[in-house]
């Protein structure tokens, strides 16, 4: 695995990531190796995004779809002809 050394960050920017690290659960360190990997590999399918997905698509508000109005059921025609 390679390593960087990111000079010149601005503090409050450092400041932003310890806060997202910790709301996380996460180390800086981790936190910002997550952040430049979703940065390099935007579209990288995986279970975490997944299930996120289908967690977001299941909440009120997702889909604005009209609901039709029901109608009774047909009863079929049985009789011979």
């Amino acid at each position: 695995m390679g390593s960087i050394t990111v000079r010149k960050l601005p503090d409050d920017i450092k400041q932003e990531l310890r806060e997202l690290a910790a709301r996380h659960g996460r180390s800086l360190e981790e936190e910002v190796r997550q952040a430049l990997i979703a940065l390099v590999r935007p579209q990288q399918d995986n279970p975490k995004s997944f299930f996120k997905g289908l967690y977001d698509i299941s909440r009120p508000g997702f889909d604005d779809f009209p609901i039709p109005e029901r109608t009774p059921a047909r009863i079929p025609d049985l009789s011979e002809e």
